[in-house]
């Protein structure tokens, strides 16, 4: 067996947990769980207890799957308030004759340091390029000779009670944050090829309440929108055209629901039972007209912001999130959105929909960090998928920087 990777999810509807094994290049899903989650609304904590529950009930299906415990994950973290800045760094190499992860390590805590104010805290550090004495634009350093080593990275942070309220809520849960990274960075490492890595795109997650926009320039995010419209929206308005509850108007969107009224069938009816306790039936024309005007609005809102986040030449536009599951979608992003967008496709085995591509991408993401610095990790022991691997205990300190307390080895890992 390879390495293996656990990531968690904390959405508003959902909490999503994954576990893959890396072997060979190939990421096998060993067990995935998307588990109802309470307490979390517009991807925000608002009642730790309920929502370590939900995370609790998720973690023990996982655990119950896998036949041992997980206690380390990789925590995705919305990206609704992030900063993103650039920064420099430059280091005396250990040993001329070999760059080391090590040394890849030290210059990015070069670059970080100082650099990230009392507010807000770092989630990810991702270099734009390296210099070696004078040869630019290096992508990966390592094994390469050289005296000073110099790096560009990208700096994204977020507030710190955000954050410090999911990794409270992990480790109340029993589990640790060996890293954490943004949902949206997990979006495009779900996606990411080397064409997508040389051109400037957009990355669009329709959540349950909102819906998070991600202009990312060769591989690296750069802005962040988030729009107060998503999936709940579409169950509302079922809910209000044909007098039904919000249950059994997500029933409706998920099974019977075309994205555009033109697809849909006046033929095909479906009986539901009204708030008055009254039967009626519905036709899938008038429905799919609901939901059509509803993702029109969303589609058209995520056209306008991408037009102001960038000037950039978008190359192309990647929806993904649960909602761009529904039945005929590609057709409705086809008429907003035009060629260039595209919904995403998550093909692995096991988690064949789109509400899993950030823990998804999120493992792959990391997988990749962990090359860079040339470090071999791996959450639970492939030998026996019962022992699982010590680290340095983190404390969460709400007075002092993420750097050397929340996550003190950020730059080893």
């Amino acid at each position: 067996m390879g390495n293996i990777y656990t990531s968690i999810d904390l959405g508003t509807d959902n909490i999503k947990v994954l576990v893959v094994e890396k072997h060979n290049d190939n990421y096998n899903i060993l067990t995935s769980v998307s588990s109802p989650s309470k307490g979390i609304s517009d991807g925000g904590i608002v009642d730790i207890k309920e929502c370590v529950s939900s995370v609790k009930k998720a973690l023990k299906k996982a655990n119950d799957m896998l036949g041992t415990k997980i206690t380390k994950v990789i925590a995705c973290v919305s990206p609704a308030h992030c900063n993103f800045d650039i920064a420099i760094g430059s280091v005396d190499v250990e040993d001329y004759n070999k760059i080391t992860g090590n040394d890849i390590s030290n210059v990015l805590r070069d670059a970080v340091i100082n650099q990230i104010d009392e507010e807000h805290e770092l989630i990810t550090a991702v270099p734009i390029s390296f210099t070696i004495d004078d040869e630019e634009n290096i992508k990966d350093p390592k094994g390469l000779k050289g005296k000073v080593l110099e790096t560009k990275i990208v700096l994204a942070t977020s507030p710190k009670e955000e954050l410090y309220r999911i990794l409270e809520v992990l480790k109340l849960s029993g589990v640790e944050a060996i890293d954490v990274a943004f949902t949206s960075t997990g979006d495009y490492y779900s996606i990411k090829n080397s064409k997508r890595d040389k051109e400037a795109g957009a990355i669009v997650n329709i959540g349950e309440n909102t819906t998070n926009i991600s202009i990312f320039n060769k591989g690296i995010q750069i802005k962040n929108k988030t729009i107060n419209l998503g999936s709940i929206n579409v169950d509302r308005d079922l809910s209000f055209v044909f007098n039904i509850d919000i249950e059994t108007a997500k029933i409706v969107k998920e099974t019977f629901a075309i994205s555009m009224e033109a697809y849909a069938d006046i033929n095909d009816t479906r009986e539901v039972r009204t708030k008055d306790e009254s039967v009626k039936e519905i036709d899938q024309v008038e429905v799919s007209k609901v939901v059509e005007s509803r993702l029109v609005e969303i589609l058209n809102l995520v056209k306008k912001e991408i037009k102001n986040l960038t000037n950039r030449e978008i190359r192309y536009i990647i929806i993904t999130g649960g909602l761009s599951e529904l039945a005929g979608f590609q057709y409705i992003v086809d008429e907003e959105l035009g060629f260039k967008a595209k919904v995403c496709n998550i093909t692995a085995v096991g988690i064949r929909h789109n509400k899993y591509s950030s823990v998804y991408g999120t493992v792959k993401y990391f997988d990749d960090k962990m090359n860079l610095r040339g470090k071999n990790t791996t959450m639970i022991s492939p030998d026996s998928m019962k022992s699982i691997i010590n680290t340095e205990e983190k404390i969460v300190n709400n007075n002092t920087n993420i750097i050397s307390k929340v996550f003190g080895h950020f730059f080893d890992n």
